[in-house]
């Protein structure tokens, strides 16, 4: 078929009612969500809150576990405004008119294997246009197939209920944002996380329609900047699982707890008081009775321990490439007094052209042996003498190790820099920089119990979420400057750490070593 089809009026026949009750029993869109029975709409109320805030929000996100119907919900909706048909409970956004839309994943495999399976039912049906998807066989005008991936579509025309014709074309990230260019789209669904170049073409594709982008995913890369700016923008639905009420909160706030530095100071919030114009709502396995105990357990248990959040919850804590796979609820403590006699130091990671200075405290307990990153300081684009203020107001008396953050600068460079701080006040030297050897210092004390963090070192747990390796095993030097501050005193710093002067307190082994010495000299 060559070019868009025009508008067709679709009349049914007697003959082909009958043969469409028989199609509807298989066919998704006609039994999801129903009214009554064991998968009844009320149980789903995650996914009925999905669609309900398309009414108000044009950005939203399904922030899912993995098999909870995020990618079946989304082709429902979208299946809803291709074709005008909507159920009689359906309070979210409607179109009246043929919509013109995008689906798109993150390889042309992925779109065919994912949205356009949900769509139109497996790929074996392409050749016999048996359609089994989503979208009714009977709303299914034609397909055009993409060229260069076997049983792949292009694009499918579907028809509206008003006797017009409604579009989607689907697409990939790997196409890069030129793909993304063009005319002006009604609804854009897009499956797992995209580009943020991408994102913002597809943005801009909905502004003239004040049309909808729908994204879904599961967050199995952790906290990767589009996450981490998704939620910064969002607001979070939670529903209260007994009572059904819900309220709108800060999404990055609302995820990890309050300790996101700044987000923390925002209120509770009705959407856009607070400058938040995205919408999450998360839905876990309890989320979805679809799933029952023995299958959640036994899913569970074929995944690694730092992917079950995100896996099981759909919360982006650790992802797949995650350098240190401890789980934040291993390590996080709620802060306390730290004592005098206790020996500090601190790491530090300059500025010289990255932007970012970071510097991360850590107190001893010789009892126990236990590490504890009890303060941290990060501040983008100042003067050494405001970064020399903030590390001294911590305690001048505290030793240091602290290189210079920047592509480009060499052993003299880092020189100069720490020349510059000693200068003004601050006790530091150079650090051992041995990436892996330094990775393998933290990653040993983590793993046994002997590093712990204050939930109050937001900075620390942003950068300790989204720090990982890349598909081929590099470090992403992308939002490190903290956790390369810990690296550096926890590698090179420890042998420095001091204790507040004056407040030198001995630990039990040397008093028992004291009460032998003196007992052996009354025997002389």
């Amino acid at each position: 078929m060559a070019g868009r089809p025009r508008s067709v009026l679709y009349k049914p026949t007697a003959d082909s009612i009958l043969a469409e009750v028989e199609r509807r029993k298989g066919c998704p869109w006609y039994t999801y969500f129903p009214t009554e029975g064991p998968l009844r709409r009320e149980l789903y109320p995650k996914h009925i809150a999905f669609f309900a805030a398309g009414a108000k929000w044009r950005q939203r996100a399904l922030l899912a576990a993995n098999r909870s119907g995020k990618t079946q919900s989304a082709a429902y909706e979208l299946v809803c405004h291709l074709t005008g048909e909507y159920p009689s409970w359906w309070i979210g956004r409607r179109f009246d008119k043929p919509v013109e839309c995008w689906g798109a994943g993150d390889t042309g495999q992925t779109t065919r294997n994912i949205l356009q399976v949900a769509l139109l039912g497996p790929t074996s049906v392409i050749d016999n246009r048996q359609w089994a998807g989503m979208i009714p066989a009977a709303m299914v005008y034609d397909i055009s197939r993409k060229a260069g991936i076997p049983d792949a579509v292009s694009t499918i025309w579907i028809r509206h209920k008003s006797g017009g014709i409604s579009t989607i074309d689907l697409l990939s990230y790997d196409q890069k944002r030129e793909a993304f260019q063009g005319t002006a789209k009604h609804v854009i669904w897009l499956d797992e996380e995209c580009p943020p170049d991408v994102y913002g073409e597809c943005l801009m594709r909905t502004m003239t329609t004040d049309g909808l982008v729908m994204v879904t995913f599961t967050p199995l890369q952790g906290l990767t900047p589009f996450i981490a700016d998704w939620l910064s923008k969002s607001v979070l639905e939670v529903i209260d699982p007994t009572t059904g009420q819900s309220q709108l909160a800060p999404a990055r706030q609302e995820v990890f707890g309050g300790d996101m530095g700044d987000v923390e100071k925002l209120p509770q919030v009705d959407g856009e008081q607070a400058g938040l114009t995205r919408y999450t709502v998360m839905a876990t396995w309890d989320d979805c009775p679809h799933l029952s105990a023995e299958a959640k357990s036994a899913m569970l248990a074929e995944y690694p321990p730092y992917q079950r959040d995100a896996r099981s919850r759909g919360i982006p804590a650790l992802g797949s490439g995650v350098i240190y796979p401890v789980p934040e609820s291993e390590i996080k403590i709620a802060p306390f007094a730290v004592p005098d006699h206790w020996p500090r130091g601190f790491g530090l990671d300059l500025d010289a052209g990255a932007g970012w200075t970071a510097a991360v405290w850590v107190a001893h307990d010789r009892e126990t042996g236990v590490y504890y990153v009890y303060d941290v300081y990060k501040r983008g684009h100042a003067e050494p003498s405001v970064h020399a203020t903030a590390l001294k107001s911590r305690g001048e008396w505290i030793p240091g190790v602290g290189d210079a953050a920047g592509l480009q600068v060499t052993a003299h460079d880092s020189q100069q820099y720490l020349t510059i701080y000693r200068q003004l006040g601050i006790d530091l030297i150079l650090p051992d920089k041995s990436v892996e050897s330094g990775i393998q210092t933290v990653w040993e004390l983590l793993s046994s119990g002997r590093l712990k963090f204050f939930a109050s070192c937001g900075p620390l747990f942003d950068e300790y979420r989204m720090y990982r390796r890349d598909d081929k095993g590099r470090i992403v030097k992308q939002h490190d400057h903290a956790v390369d501050a810990l690296r550096y005193i926890l590698k090179a710093g420890l042998s420095r750490m001091k204790t507040r002067p004056g407040t030198e307190k001995k630990t039990i082994r040397d008093r028992f070593s004291g009460m032998a010495d003196h007992a052996q000299s009354w025997l002389r």
